[in-house]
């Protein structure tokens, strides 16, 4: 479902529920982020979330893990840590339960990873296999971080490399490398417990996670819900390997198209050209279980760094928060030379 059909349901669905009425709901429909988050009291606030698609590889077990990791991460991205999870699952009445049964260990075995426990689930017949979570996770009220948090001045992080879209479509057709793949893949499966921890203990004003609405969208988050205008350095977006020679060969995606439709117009170019293949795939390609945008102080921010380094997660700095602009702004700085 693209982004701007998405915006015109949630804006209805948002009238019937306003913040008035319900006080403990911290995070909802008024303003849309990662997850929800609901105040218990003023030491406990719970963090909701749930997401699931079809497979993404052949590989059942990877499958499941990648899609686990995928749904933990929206509560990574509010600050929140894990405690249990209920399966969402559609399988076909054909396939086999030695297939289903390793879908659904791929999941437990990221969730176990993660310190929760999968706690349930709900399974339909349907004739496309779909899998994910419904997480629940917990938050100190005053921890919490949204997407819309980012100071003027702020460093701009990312966790993950960008191109997991292209590099999944291309793979169907036998176009990326196995290790280029693998690369990937391991990407994709890697947990963001590591970076909520350190952000637990670390002056972080903003965090959102890239998934399908690729990089532009979930800027655009940051910088609309926070009045920012941010600028980012294309030349700086890191991009798995294989995703050059991916665009290269015209590999893409429908979600990078709607993407590209509706987040386009709202990013200004600085370079006095068009985006190349590759730059336009880093900006509006759809991420899996894709890395989290970071926003810290210029001052805290290379410590940020190497406190990330330290637990195993490299982050790339790709742009900063200028200035504070109503309604948001994001300008992509491009290289003299497009990146190819």
């Amino acid at each position: 479902y693209g982004p701007e059909a998405l915006a015109q349901v949630l804006r209805r669905l948002g009238s019937q529920f306003p913040p008035a009425e319900f006080p403990d709901l911290a995070v909802g429909l008024d303003a849309p982020d990662d997850a929800a988050v609901y105040l218990l009291d003023d030491e406990r606030a719970i963090v909701q979330t749930l997401d699931f698609f079809a497979p993404v590889v052949d590989d059942p077990w990877t499958f499941g893990a990648i899609a686990a990791a995928n749904a933990l991460s929206d509560v990574y991205a509010m600050g929140g840590r894990p405690l249990f999870a209920l399966n969402i699952a559609a399988f076909p009445e054909d396939l086999p339960t030695e297939v289903a049964a390793a879908i659904l260990q791929g999941g437990a075995d990221k969730v176990r990873e993660a310190g929760a426990a999968i706690a349930g689930g709900h399974t339909i017949i349907d004739e496309e296999p779909k899998y994910g979570l419904a997480v629940t996770g917990e938050v100190h009220p005053s921890r919490v971080l949204r997407a819309g948090g980012a100071h003027p001045g702020d460093v701009i992080l990312l966790t993950k490399a960008l191109g997991t879209g292209v590099l999944i479509g291309a793979n169907a057709q036998g176009a990326v490398a196995p290790d280029h793949m693998r690369a990937a893949l391991d990407q994709m499966l890697a947990l963001h417990r590591p970076v909520a921890e350190v952000a637990e203990v670390f002056p972080v004003h903003a965090m959102a996670d890239v998934t399908g609405f690729g990089l532009a969208g979930h800027l655009w988050d940051m910088a609309e819900q926070g009045g920012a205008a941010i600028e980012i350095d294309a030349a700086a977006l890191p991009a798995l390997a294989g995703l050059a020679e991916a665009t290269a060969a015209g590999f893409g995606s429908g979600g990078q198209d709607r993407n590209r439709a509706f987040y386009g117009p709202k990013v200004e170019r600085r370079g006095g050209r068009g985006l190349s293949p590759l730059e336009d795939a880093l900006l509006y390609d759809p991420q899996t279980s894709g890395g989290l945008l970071i926003a810290a102080g210029p001052i805290e921010a290379p410590h940020l760094e190497h406190r990330l380094r330290s637990a195993g997660v490299e982050a790339a700095r790709i742009g900063r928060v200028v200035e504070h602009r109503a309604g948001g702004a994001i300008t992509a700085i491009l290289p003299d030379a497009p990146r190819t």
